[in-house]
């Protein structure tokens, strides 16, 4: 482990969160979908199962996509920006069988402003670290997805989404074209 688990998971989470939007796809198209997304990143607290916390939620898609496109002095900006605006105040909490990690907004706050403050405490630690370039993009030329590197190597190249294996079998097929022509 490279970093706090709860910071990989907020790192993690960001990553999943942007890579829900964006290139014309809704991957948050309903409250149904956000309860998944919930389950499936372990998210914990308060939860509405409303329309108005969707919104809520995708409209900090935008603000944490930025973060993957700019550099480190506007990625501060953004995390102190969201953690000024949700009144962050981190404390050490123990739940659900966790151990000690930060929460910086209590559980009841809304979900949208939980994710907005998880994402921003994992970023800081990655600008306090020296590692905002395991932010990256999937290096598929058909994918805008956002990933976290958090290899020791730092040789991921590829989301989620499949794309490793997409790239995998057109260079096998590249080559096998070119060994029979």
């Amino acid at each position: 482990m490279l970093f706090a688990h709860d910071t990989e998971c907020g790192l993690l989470a960001a990553a999943a969160l942007v890579n829900t939007g964006g290139a014309g796809r809704e991957g948050l198209p309903d409250v149904a979908a956000l309860d998944a997304f919930f389950t499936t990143h372990g998210w914990s607290g308060r939860h509405e199962h409303t329309d108005a916390e969707l919104r809520q939620v995708r409209a900090l898609r935008p603000r944490l996509r930025r973060i993957w496109h700019t550099d480190a002095d506007e990625v501060v900006e953004i995390v102190n920006g969201l953690l000024r605006e949700s009144h962050a105040l981190p404390q050490l909490i123990r739940h659900d069988d966790e151990p000690y990690h930060l929460h910086a907004v209590p559980r009841d706050a809304p979900l949208a402003t939980r994710m907005a403050v998880e994402a921003a405490m994992a970023m800081a630690d990655l600008v306090r670290t020296g590692e905002l370039r395991r932010l990256r993009h999937c290096d598929h030329p058909d994918c805008d997805n956002v990933l976290v590197d958090l290899s020791k190597n730092r040789s991921r190249r590829f989301c989620e989404a499949g794309c490793g294996n997409r790239a995998a079998v057109s260079a096998y097929r590249a080559r096998r074209a070119a060994s029979h022509s």
